[in-house]
Formats: structure tokens, C-alpha cells, sequence
């Protein structure tokens, strides 16, 4: 028994923002079919509008006659509500949430445990 994955899923991508998505966009749809896109960008993706417009601008980057499928989720941070959560529902297929590591620790060293 043989099982060919023609265009298997990417579950956890960064694609960037800006010019950036001229090159990750393409070169990714090229081999995936829809991945997890990860939102820590600056500024992070905490609102579903951020999201869907997120998604929009790497739709924008996917060359002609490429299918690509970005499947959007929200950066978890002491901004997001439950009401934000739940608008998410539907539009998004989860949440990320990131342990405060060397990398992330000054730009989030405000937040306390308490928040």
C-alpha cells in the first residue's frame, strides 16, 4: 500500500506581513494546500478584523492560478476578551499563546500573572 500526499496541510506557518508575503505566499502554495497561519506579528493579531484582514492580504499574494487556503487564528494575549473569543467562532480555527521566552519577554514583561 502506497499514500501520496499531493498537497498535504502546513500546521504551523509564518508567512510575515508586507513584502514579505510576495515570496512566502508563493512558495508556500506551491506545495501546501491550506496551512495554520501563526499571528505574532507586530502588531500581534488579537481581533478577528486583524485576522480577516490578515487573510486577505496573503489571498492577495497567491499567484494566479494557485489555490492556496490560510486558515487564521488569533494571538492569545491579555487583550483578547472572551467576547472576542467567541466572535472568533467560525473565523478562525483556534488561538496562540506563546510562554513568555527570552524572545517575547520584553515586548510582554508588562503583562503580570495576575492580568
Amino acid at each position: 500500500m502506497q499514500l501520496t500526499l499531493t498537497r498535504p496541510d502546513d500546521w504551523h506557518l509564518h508567512l510575515r506581513d508586507g513584502a514579505a508575503l510576495t515570496t512566502t505566499v508563493p512558495d508556500t502554495a506551491r506545495t501546501f494546500h491550506r496551512a495554520i497561519v501563526m499571528p505574532n506579528l507586530k502588531p500581534a493579531v488579537e481581533t478577528v478584523e486583524a485576522a480577516l484582514n490578515y487573510r486577505e492580504r496573503i489571498l492577495a499574494a497567491v499567484p494566479e492560478g494557485m489555490s492556496f487556503d490560510p486558515l487564521m487564528t488569533l494571538y492569545l494575549t491579555p487583550n483578547v476578551s472572551p467576547s472576542i473569543i467567541q466572535e472568533a467562532v467560525g473565523l478562525t480555527v483556534g488561538l496562540r499563546s506563546q510562554t513568555l521566552s527570552a524572545r517575547s519577554y520584553n515586548e510582554f514583561r508588562r503583562w503580570s500573572c495576575e492580568s
